[in-house]
C-alpha cells in the first residue's frame, strides 16, 4: 500500500493537471483576501461581529448561485460556466483592490465585493467539480480528490501566512493587488479545457431543474448525509472569525498570529493530503467520514481549551499590546492542524461519494447544492461564532462547538444504517 499521495491523475489527464494548477496559484490570492478582509473590517470596526457579518451578507445569494449554478452547468458546456465566473470573480477582486488604494472608509462596499465574489467562485466551484470525473476514470477519483485536498492546503496555509505578512508590512491594497494577479492564472487551466457537454438529458435552469435535483437528493440518503453531516461540522467547528481578537487580546502578535492560525489548519490538511496513498484503499467510506469528522470535533474543542486557559491567566498576562504567548501558538496550531487533516480525510470520502454515485446528468446539480454546504456551511458558522463571541467569551463558541459536533456526528451516524454500511466497490447515493 503506497504511503503518499497517489499522482496518476496529473499522468492520465493533462487537462485535469493545469486546471489543478491554475485553482491553486489563484486560490492562494483568494485566501490572501479572506485574511485581508478581515483584517479590514476588524481594522475599520474592531468588531468580531462585523467581520462575521460578511457571512450573513453574502450566505443567500451564494445558497442561490450554487444551485443556479449547478443547474447551468448540467445543461449548458461547464468549460464556459466557469469561464464566465472565473471573470466575474476576477473583476470583483480588482474591486476590492481599489477601494483599498482609494483609502475608502466604508463597509458596504467590502460586504458587496466579497458577496460577488463569493457567488461567482460558488458558481466556478460546481462547474469545475462537476468536470472532475468527465476528465478520470472513477478509480482516479479519490486520488484526485486527495490532490485537491493539497492545492487547498497550499492555498489555505500560504495565502493567510502571506496575507498576515503582507498586511503587517506593505499594507491592505498591495496584499489585495497581489491576489489579482495570482486570479489571473486560473484562467490559464479554464481556458484549455476541451468543450465539456452534459451527458443525458436536463431540465433548463428553472424551479422544475431544481425540484428534480431536490427529489433526487431526497431519495438519495448516502449523498444526503455527507451534507449532513460537513454542515454540523462548519457550523460548530469553523473559529476562523474569532482569529483577529484572539490574536490581539489573547494570544498576541495581531496579523500575524492571525496568519499563522489560519495556515495551521491548511497545513494539516496539506499533510493528510501527502501521506493520502492509503485513502484510496478505503471500502467503507461512510464510516471513515464519521470518525473523521468526530476526529474534527476534537480538535476543535482542543481549540476552544487553549483558549479558555488564556482566558484563566494560565499562560500570563494576556491584552491588546502585550508579548506574543508562543507556547499557546502552538498548542492553538497543533489542535487547528489536526482539525485540517480530519476535514481533509473527510473531504476526499464526500467528494469522491458524490462523483461515483451520482449520475452526470445530474452532477451538477448535486455539485450545485454540494458547493452550497461546503461554502455556505462555513459561513453559518461565522455567524453562530460572531453572535457567541458578542459575549466577549473568545474560548466558549469552539469549545462548545467541538462538543456538538462529536455528540450530533456520532448518533447520526449510528441512526443512518446505509451511510455506515456505504461501499466503495457498489456505490449507490
Amino acid at each position: 500500500m503506497k504511503l503518499f499521495v497517489d499522482l496518476s491523475p496529473f499522468k492520465y489527464s493533462g487537462a485535469f493537471a493545469r486546471l489543478w494548477i491554475g485553482n491553486a496559484v489563484a486560490g492562494i490570492g483568494t485566501q490572501m483576501t479572506l485574511v485581508a478582509v478581515a483584517l479590514h473590517i476588524f481594522e475599520l470596526t474592531q468588531s468580531t461581529l462585523a467581520v462575521s457579518m460578511v457571512a450573513l451578507f453574502s450566505l443567500v445569494p451564494m445558497i442561490i448561485a450554487g444551485l443556479f449554478g449547478g443547474m447551468l452547468a448540467d445543461v449548458h458546456d461547464r468549460r464556459k460556466v466557469a469561464l464566465a465566473a472565473a471573470i466575474v470573480a476576477w473583476v470583483s477582486t480588482a474591486g476590492i483592490a481599489a477601494i483599498a488604494w482609494g483609502n475608502v472608509d466604508l463597509l458596504w462596499p467590502l460586504y458587496l465585493l466579497t458577496t460577488v465574489n463569493a457567488v461567482a467562485g460558488t458558481i466556478m466551484s460546481a462547474a469545475r467539480s462537476a468536470i472532475m470525473p468527465r476528465l478520470l476514470p472513477a478509480d482516479l477519483l479519490p486520488a484526485a480528490a486527495a490532490l485537491n485536498g493539497i492545492s487547498m492546503g497550499v492555498m489555505v496555509t500560504v495565502g493567510p501566512a502571506v496575507a498576515g505578512v503582507l498586511v503587517a508590512t506593505v499594507g491592505l491594497s498591495w496584499t489585495y493587488t497581489v491576489d489579482v494577479l495570482l486570479f489571473s492564472v486560473a484562467f490559464l487551466g479554464i481556458f484549455t479545457l476541451p468543450p465539456i457537454l452534459p451527458e443525458g438529458e436536463a431540465e433548463r435552469p428553472g424551479l422544475r431543474s431544481l425540484r428534480e435535483g431536490w427529489d433526487f437528493l431526497k431519495q438519495s440518503p448516502n449523498v444526503r448525509m455527507t451534507f449532513i453531516l460537513d454542515i454540523v461540522a462548519m457550523t460548530f467547528g469553523n473559529p476562523r472569525v474569532l482569529y483577529p481578537a484572539v490574536g490581539a487580546l489573547l494570544l498576541g502578535g495581531g496579523a500575524v498570529t492571525v496568519g499563522i492560525l489560519t495556515a495551521a489548519l491548511a497545513a494539516g490538511a496539506l499533510l493528510s493530503s501527502l501521506l493520502s496513498g492509503p485513502l484510496g484503499g478505503v471500502r467503507w467510506q461512510g464510516r471513515a467520514i464519521g470518525r473523521a469528522i468526530t476526529v474534527y470535533g476534537v480538535c476543535i474543542a482542543g481549540f476552544g481549551v487553549v483558549l479558555l486557559t488564556l482566558h484563566l491567566g494560565w499562560w500570563g498576562e494576556v491584552g491588546e499590546g502585550l508579548p506574543v504567548h508562543i507556547g499557546a501558538v502552538v498548542a492553538s496550531c497543533v489542535f487547528l492542524a489536526g482539525a485540517g487533516a480530519a476535514d481533509n480525510v473527510s473531504s476526499v470520502f464526500r467528494t469522491t461519494i458524490l462523483q461515483t454515485a451520482v449520475p452526470d446528468a445530474m452532477r451538477g446539480r448535486l455539485q450545485g447544492l454540494f458547493i452550497v454546504v461546503v461554502t455556505g456551511g462555513p459561513r453559518v458558522g461565522d455567524l453562530y461564532v460572531g453572535l457567541l463571541a458578542a459575549t466577549a467569551l473568545l474560548w466558549f463558541p469552539p469549545l462548545l462547538g467541538g462538543v456538538l459536533i462529536v455528540v450530533i456526528v456520532t448518533a447520526a451516524v449510528r441512526r443512518t444504517r446505509s451511510f455506515a454500511e456505504y461501499d466503495a466497490l457498489a456505490p449507490t447515493p
